[in-house]
């Protein structure tokens, strides 16, 4: 099944937190297709804290959503996540934004990723990598998501992508 997985860190070496986590998904089974370029990025729902980078990742992968989720937060748990603070500052922070046109709504995943229609950090580099992308609830091109964007955080590119 292809995903796309959007990648963020605001603690310690923010780059290389997100290339520790690329490859240990690649180490765990997990085909790379398509990395964007990595952004620097406002915080959005817990402003006072480090700015993030963040990327978008497009994988393919023999699980299920359910599965791949364990396998994001044992990668995550790995590198230090902690989760005591809902929104705050981590080392490291995986999630899963569009698993093909499937439709997930359990207590323990949604996708697609709720609210990543009204989150710049997640359309940008999106947009770069697979604008033409449907998102499957809204039935809209991921391109066209980031034209009606009403989110005015700031977002910069800062390198092009790493692998």
């Amino acid at each position: 099944m292809k995903y796309f997985l959007i990648f963020g860190s605001n603690l310690g070496e923010r780059e290389k937190n997100l290339t520790d986590a690329l490859s240990l998904l690649e180490k765990e089974g997990v085909e790379i297709i398509s990395v964007s370029s990595l952004y620097e990025t406002q915080p959005v729902d817990l402003p006072s804290q480090p700015w993030f980078y963040n990327q978008v990742v497009e994988v393919k992968s023999k699980v299920n959503p359910k599965l791949l989720l364990e396998l994001i937060k044992k990668i995550e748990k790995k590198m230090g996540r902690d989760y005591h603070i809902n929104k705050g500052p981590r080392v490291i922070d995986i999630d899963i934004l569009i698993a093909e046109d499937t439709v997930v709504q359990t207590k323990e995943l949604i996708i697609p990723h709720p609210r990543m229609e009204e989150r710049n950090f997640v359309l940008v580099p999106f947009a770069e990598i697979s604008p033409d992308t449907v998102h499957p609830k809204l039935d809209e091109r991921i391109r066209d998501l980031l034209r009606k964007s009403n989110d005015s955080s700031i977002v910069k590119k800062i390198s092009t992508p790493i692998c």
